[in-house]
This record gives C-alpha cells, structure tokens and sequence, in this order.
C-alpha cells in the first residue's frame, strides 16, 4: 500500500451535520447510516468531528446536567470535537496513518477547497484486506485486555475504559470463558439513569454453592442496576492467535467492527484496526 494517496481510499460523499443539529439528530444519522462519526459543517467548512465515543465520554462527564437539557434539545456543538484535523485528497496515506496515530482518532475529513470526502482505518484496513500479506495476529496484537464479569455494573465498565485509556473490554463469564465485548460505541446512547434520576433496575438470580453436606443449590434474586451483559454486543467474534492479520482484517470489515479478541485456547489478547494501522505505517515508513 505504500505510495497510495488518500484519494484512492476515501469515502464520499460524508454525512453532515451543522453546528446547532441536535445530539438526537447525530444519533439518528449514525444509526441510520450504521456510521460511527459525522463531521459538523458551517458555511460549507468542517468546523467539528462528532464521534459516538465523543458522546458516550462527553455526555457522562456533564452528568446532572443532560437531565436538564435532553439530547432532543442540545445542539451537537456542545459535545464536537472542534477544529478537527483535516487531510488532503493527494496526501500519501502513511501521512494520514501518522496523523491518525498521533491524534489517536479513527477518521479525517478530506478537504479541497471545501469537504469532499472522510477517510477512517475502516477505509485503510478495508484496502488492506485485499492484499496479500504473511503477517500473523499474534506478531501485532495487544496482549493487555482489560476484561469485566457480565454482571458487572455499566459505570464500573466505563471506569475501566477511562482507567486504562481503551475503547473496548471484553465480558467474561464466571468460568473466565468470553461471552461478550463492550465498546464506547456501545455505551454511547445508554440510558444510565430514569426520568426519575434512579438507576435502572434488573433482576438478576445468583446462584449459591453446593454446601459440605450436599444440599441443593438455592437463587437468590438481587435487583441491580444496568450490567454488562445488558449492552455487551454476542455473541462473541474472535481470530486465532495464528491467523493471517489480512485475513483479521476481512473479519473486522465484514462485521463493521473496530477492534475483537485474540484466542490461542484461551483468550490471549486483542487486535484492532489502530493495530492494523500502526503496522501499515510501520512497513511503509521503514
């Protein structure tokens, strides 16, 4: 891939929002066109990038304040991200890949003499995917994995992410088996709270040991609030720790997918598209 200029990979035309289109209206887009950012426009030039982390992150640290001013109400410039990076469509794509990994950001919108496209790693592993390559998921995967129990609690979950600076944890079930995945795109548009400002409620039945003298098992049932379970997307899509990275790449493009756990028998680490970039680069720049 190495020579190939933003142009022979970029999407168009973009989806669009303006500065004082409602966070209800972004998401709606997003969901619609099963996109993961807009990119916010005035008077024709890209003045923001909103993203679905942008909301999930943005909205939780305002916290009261969304009770008072719902998404159907607030435009999505409180939440942009404003004066976005921006490339150019002759630009080579390794300086585009350095510009993602430097501003850890997934996508740029393409300007000349006014927006004309966005590129994303979707669109670089999307064209990575039809190479040929030797390279195994093991020899560029992430083995930190940050993982949770499926009972454990959505703000734990999201303590975890922001503890640990990752978009992505994987769900485990009581036999450390990994049941599920959950990433900030999941938690964007949850509701953490009722109209009411109390947590929601389920019922969740917890089962207790065999005791010494062989008595039968008893469920209690404990009212929790919302759990990962809840908003884990399952079931769960892995690659094998020996797998060709092209071939993980397919995997990634095909079920729309950022990033999914590595496995060697067990899990063993995870791969994402920041990955796949971060070697692109690496190859290309050597």
């Amino acid at each position: 891939m190495k020579g190939m200029k933003v142009k022979d990979v970029m999407s168009s035309p973009v989806h669009v929002i303006a500065p004082e289109d409602t966070i209800a209206h972004a998401r709606r887009l997003m969901l619609r066109h099963e996109i993961s950012r807009l990119v916010i426009v005035d008077k024709e030039k890209p003045v923001g990038v909103v993203t679905k982390s942008d909301l999930m992150w943005k909205l939780r640290q305002a916290g009261p304040m969304w009770r008072r001013r719902q998404i159907d109400r607030t435009p999505v410039k409180v939440v942009m991200s404003a004066n976005p990076v921006t490339t150019y469509p002759d630009a080579l794509l390794e300086e585009t890949e350095e510009l993602m990994l430097e501003n850890n950001i997934g996508g740029l919108p393409v300007v000349d003499d006014g927006l004309i496209g966005m590129v994303s790693k979707f669109d670089i592993v999307r064209q990575f995917s039809n190479t040929e390559s030797r390279v195994k998921v093991g020899d560029i995967m992430s083995d930190f994995v940050v993982t949770v129990h499926r009972h454990s609690s959505i703000n734990h979950v999201i303590d975890e992410m922001q503890e640990n600076d990752i978009h992505r944890v994987v769900v485990m079930e009581d036999d450390d088996t990994p049941v599920g995945i959950i990433t900030s795109s999941n938690l964007a548009f949850i509701e953490l709270e009722t109209e009411k400002g109390e947590m929601p409620e389920k019922k969740i039945k917890m089962t207790r040991k065999d005791s010494p003298a062989g008595r039968k098992r008893f469920r209690d049932i404990e009212k929790k609030g919302l759990v990962a379970e809840d908003v884990m997307s399952s079931p769960l899509i892995t690659v094998d720790k020996n797998e060709f990275v092209v071939n993980a790449a397919k995997m990634l493009i095909e079920h729309k997918i950022e990033g999914m756990p590595v496995v060697d028998g067990r899990l063993v680490g995870v791969i994402s598209k920041t990955d796949i970039i971060r070697m692109l680069h690496s190859v290309a720049t050597a």
